[in-house]
């Protein structure tokens, strides 16, 4: 079952806010059973009054508690007989009130004659008909403390003397009481303690819990709204963003590498967007060199195989005779094109992990010494002059001495090539920590800064309209780069203090 974004918000706000309900009714019926208990244990406290006031008078009447009795049973219920005798008496004191009798009405005068001489008898009247007696009213109940019956009051209660020994009552266990001073003319002369009853907090918990269920459905019901509200919103801050990813990454699987999105945002979905952005520039970037790849490639074998072409059919025409000079040419475009072939395997299988590397530990300043002096000739023969440093202190590297050949074999062919007439070459090393760096310098034409980070691309040339007279297809620094990589180490370019290029591989040392 597929669950949507919305669907997970919602669920998760929903969630949340029926936590926070729930937290606060527990903390609410925490506080309300805490706060009750001591709450009702001082008004058992007021409702001692008369007890208080009834044992004082005793004291005072025999100077001492001596009229309490003296078997520990009775004592033990002294205090709930005294309170439910102050009960009665108190019942005892309200009298019903008497109904009052309705007054009978007077007898109505005689009228008069005339002439004021003698009556005129008039027929009785009969009495008016009697008013049914007044009910009394019910005498008003007496406040009974029935509350503290139920509470149990009566067996909570104990007396103790000044010094806090017990008198009478429940005898005092590790519970926590509350207690009311007995006190005759400013002097304490006892203390009755109440023992705090547990029945009031859960009667009012019960109470609190029946009254939250009420409003449960309540909260419930406003919690899905709250819920599904946010959620929407919150949906939709997010899908759009998440969308236009999606439809964006749809457009980088069909070839569409020019796709960007706006990344104005400033959270994880704005660091998102960038991200993709520099994904997309990123494939781009590399879409755009497997077609300069491609073509450069395709170029690259074509001269040398129009070149090889051209001659046989010279020879075949008859154009050209087929002697030794002309076989030396053919031979000369094949090694060029032989050359250029291993050059692109070796570059192909470097870029899968692919390429062979038989590490030992070998002296990696003496084999570039050893590598300068085999290219001795050809330095001379182009009117280059190789100056070589001193040894630094440690050499020893985990390296392929074939494939270190071949890289510096490249290097010094790059120096031959392009230093021109009269420039000097200088090779030196120095250790740095735990690295070995080898700098190669020439005093060449040297090449613009602008170019500097593309010499070790395929095919770079800092001529685009560079003749092919100095030969080279542009893979031997990329090439170089390769193989240092492979190593562990780093190969970078920079200008150098003799005014031509510097090339400085950074190895690391092999552990002792």
């Amino acid at each position: 079952m597929k669950f949507s974004i919305g669907h997970r918000l919602f669920a998760s706000v929903l969630l949340a806010i029926l936590a926070v309900a729930v937290t606060a009714i527990a903390l609410m019926r925490q506080n309300v059973m805490s706060s009750f208990g001591d709450y009702a244990v001082n008004i058992e406290l007021d409702r001692l009054e008369q007890l208080s006031t009834t044992l004082a008078a005793r004291y005072h009447a025999s100077q001492n508690w001596d009229f309490i009795p003296a078997d520990a049973d009775t004592r033990s219920q002294w205090i709930a007989n005294e309170l439910a005798s102050l009960q009665r008496q108190r019942l005892s004191a309200v009298a019903p009130v008497p109904p009052v009798q309705p007054v009978a009405p007077a007898a109505p005068a005689a009228p008069m004659t005339e002439l004021g001489m003698a009556p005129i008898p008039v027929p009785p009247v009969p009495p008016a008909p009697m008013p049914p007696p007044a009910v009394p009213p019910e005498p008003a109940a007496p406040q009974d403390d029935t509350s503290v019956d139920e509470l149990g009051l009566q067996d909570r209660v104990t007396l103790q003397d000044a010094a806090g020994r017990y008198l009478a009552g429940r005898v005092i266990s590790g519970e926590a009481n509350a207690r009311r001073t007995i006190e005759l003319r400013g002097k304490t002369v006892g203390y009755l303690v109440v023992a705090k009853a547990a029945r009031p907090s859960d009667a009012m918990s019960g109470a609190f819990i029946k009254q939250m269920k009420d409003s449960l459905l309540i909260i419930i019901a406003v919690s899905i709204v709250l819920s599904a509200l946010a959620a929407v919103l919150l949906a939709a801050h997010f899908r759009k963003p998440i969308l236009r990813l999606a439809d964006g990454a749809r457009a980088l699987a069909d070839g569409r590498y020019d796709t960007r999105l706006t990344d104005t945002r400033s959270d994880e979905l704005g660091e998102l967007a960038h991200s993709f952005n520099q994904l997309a520039q990123k494939l781009d970037q590399v879409e755009a060199s497997r077609k300069q790849w491609v073509a450069d490639t395709s170029h690259e074998l074509r001269t040398p195989l129009s070149v090889l072409r051209a001659q046989l059919e010279a020879v075949q025409d008859g154009v050209r005779p087929a002697n030794a000079e002309g076989t030396a040419a053919m031979l000369r475009q094949v090694l060029s094109l032989n050359k250029l072939i291993d050059q692109l395997y070796a570059l192909a299988r470097a870029d899968v992990g692919d390429l062979d590397y038989q590490r030992q530990r070998i002296d990696l300043w003496q084999l570039a010494r050893e590598q300068a002096g085999a290219f001795g000739d050809k330095f001379a023969a182009a009117g280059l002059a190789i100056e070589i440093g001193a040894a630094p202190a440690d050499c020893m590297v985990l390296a392929d001495a074939e494939r270190v050949r071949q890289l510096f074999s490249n290097l010094f062919e790059n120096c031959i090539r392009y230093c021109g007439q009269g420039a000097r070459v200088m090779l030196h090393a120095r250790g740095i920590g735990a690295g070995l760096d080898i700098i190669l310098d020439d005093s060449g034409a040297g090449v613009p800064d602008d170019a500097l980070a593309h010499l070790a691309d395929r095919f770079y040339r800092v001529e685009g309209s560079r003749s092919r007279e100095h030969g080279g297809a542009g893979l031997g620094l990329a090439l170089c780069q390769r193989i240092v990589s492979a190593h562990g180490g780093r190969l970078q370019f920079a200008r150098s203090p003799q005014g031509g290029l510097r090339v400085q591989m950074c190895f690391p040392l092999a552990s002792a």
